[in-house]
């Protein structure tokens, strides 16, 4: 059975969620098979591994693995060629664009969605409400003596703070340094770090008197264990939520991406893939925790996909969005 668009629409719009299960997805629709396999980052990775399970109960011969080794992981691979889709929680840089050209990978930017980096400490941190950018950077900045929480303003406990964060393989880390500290990858180094964000949401969590930051989702997700701190960019404090980071009012807002190669587009299991994500972004990704994009940036991103090679379906087969 083959679901039309339009009946998909209405069946997941009852639902509240794209159960594609209910509305009568089948293996083998459409005539796609084949394996897509998508690294990076572990920020993006929630949107691409929701929006891979909704889109194998449409097509279930087709097997998109979703992991997660950091946006510069990532790019590693996907510039070698090793894998169709890179997840990036920030821009591909001029070192990685050479080593993609090196390598013949040529390859589509889209962006799929808004996050805004939280600052997060445990929920018994009664002390702290909000710190100003010129804060975070004295706590993380490179060669960093700060290591008390009265280092850093008067009337905070003379407490150690203890700090995670993610690796030097993350965007996210990329992005909180240039940010904060001006320069990306300029951080101390005596932290708890991981690439699993899960991880850093379990330290912050075990210790009153830590500090971390990581992507919005993680948060939202975990906020009956952590407490988000508001940050004060010279404006004022604001804390992020999804209107904040919206406006960008948020001090340390940023668009999330996904880089796909154009060869693999030339597969319409990927392109079908590809088309699926966008299509259903505006809908998946606020439910997963970050801030969908406007409709005509999505559109945008689709008629550039569909000029693409392997812009055309086999016959009878559908995105499923």
């Amino acid at each position: 059975m083959i679901i039309t668009r339009t009946a998909y629409r209405a069946c997941a719009a009852g639902a509240g969620i794209l159960l594609a299960a209910s509305c009568g997805g089948e293996a083998g629709e459409g005539g796609l098979s084949g394996t897509i396999t998508i690294d990076g980052s572990s920020t993006v990775y929630p949107v691409s591994e929701a929006m891979a399970e909704e889109f194998s109960l449409l097509h279930r011969d087709v097997r998109p693995n979703v992991t997660y080794s950091g946006t510069g992981g990532g790019f590693k691979r996907f510039c070698a060629g090793e894998i169709e889709i890179s997840d990036a929680s920030r821009p591909i840089t001029e070192a990685e664009m050479a080593l993609c050209a090196t390598n013949g990978v040529d390859y589509l930017e889209i962006p799929v969605a808004l996050d805004g980096l939280a600052v997060v400490t445990n929920p018994a941190s009664d002390f702290v409400t909000c710190l100003t950018t010129a804060e975070l950077a004295s706590i993380w900045g490179p060669g960093s003596t700060v290591n008390r929480w009265s280092q850093v303003r008067d009337g905070f406990p003379d407490e150690q703070i203890r700090l995670y964060g993610p690796g030097t393989n993350s965007g996210t880390f990329d992005y909180f340094t240039e940010e904060i500290m001006g320069e990306a990858g300029a951080s101390r180094s005596d932290y708890s770090a991981s690439e699993d964000d899960n991880v850093l949401v379990q330290g912050v969590e075990g210790d009153r008197f830590s500090l971390g930051y990581f992507g919005y989702a993680y948060f939202e997700e975990n906020q009956d264990r952590l407490k988000a701190l508001g940050v004060d960019g010279g404006s004022g404090c604001v804390e992020p939520t999804p209107e904040t980071v919206t406006s960008d009012a948020y001090p340390i807002s940023r668009p999330l991406f996904i880089y796909v190669s154009r060869s693999a587009l030339e597969r319409p299991e990927v392109h079908a893939f590809v088309s699926f994500y966008l299509e259903n972004a505006a809908e998946l990704v606020p439910q997963v925790g970050y801030v969908a994009l406007e409709a005509a940036q999505y559109e945008s991103a689709r008629a550039e996909i569909g000029a693409a090679p392997g812009g055309a379906l086999p016959e009878g087969a559908e995105t499923g969005g």
